[in-house]
């Protein structure tokens, strides 16, 4: 029993001494845990510390810096980003026979590709494409563009507004079209891939492309095409 109190003992002496010290102690031996560790232990050392970092520019270490697209249109290239790190690229996509829609002019068939920011919600299999990435298009910045100049009725926009709203996939067949993302060639021709765009106004890479780049991503990533 002597024996047990002894050792109790020491146990007790030994947490009231990290109690002491403890704040130099986890500064020293934290590292890069230190978000884990404000998140469940928050103290006044840390919260201060983080605090700093965010004021001189050095948040990033704290979080996982999210994956995103950017398609280029005038270059035709396409690149995947995580913070300023290049992740992936592809060069000579492949966008709509027309171009790109300018301030937003989108009209439903004109083989224009949308510009703007958008988000992927579905990446799935396609029999005519080998793979398709779906995108939450038409946003409501091309709602708002088109009811105010006539491309859609009231009654479309009022679609595409409840739709978004409600968190719903927007409608695809109003006046600005729909069914837009990215997507492979499927059994196309690859010398016209590399030297036409010759799609209806998606993204086209090849099939071995799209694949990488899905092995790569998920759906809630962010897409910017400029």
């Amino acid at each position: 029993m002597m024996y047990l109190r002894s050792l109790s003992g020491w146990f007790a002496i030994g947490a009231l001494a990290m109690l002491f010290i403890s704040p130099g102690l986890w500064a020293a031996t934290s590292g890069d845990g230190r978000l884990a560790l404000l998140e469940s232990e928050p103290d006044s050392y840390f919260q201060d510390t983080l605090q700093q970092d965010i004021q001189q520019g050095k948040h990033q270490k704290y979080k996982v810096l999210q994956k995103r697209l950017l398609v280029d249109t005038q270059e035709q290239t396409l690149r995947l980003l995580q913070g300023d790190q290049v992740l992936y690229e592809v060069k000579n996509i492949a966008i709509g026979s027309n171009g790109t829609g300018a301030s937003r002019d989108k009209r439903t068939l004109d083989e224009k590709t949308p510009l703007g920011d958008f988000t992927i919600t579905a990446i799935r299999g396609s029999s005519k494409f080998h793979l398709f990435m779906g995108f939450d298009y038409p946003t409501m910045d091309y709602a708002d563009a088109a009811v105010s100049d006539g491309r859609i009725s009231q009654e479309e926009y009022e679609a595409l507004n409840n739709a978004w709203h409600k968190k719903l996939p927007p409608p695809q067949t109003t006046g600005l079209g729909g069914y837009f993302g990215i997507h492979g060639i499927g059994a196309g021709n690859p010398k016209v891939h590399r030297l036409f765009n010759w799609t209806d106004g998606c993204i086209a890479l090849t099939n071995e492309q799209i694949e990488s780049l899905a092995s790569m991503i998920e759906v809630g990533t962010l897409v910017s095409i400029r």
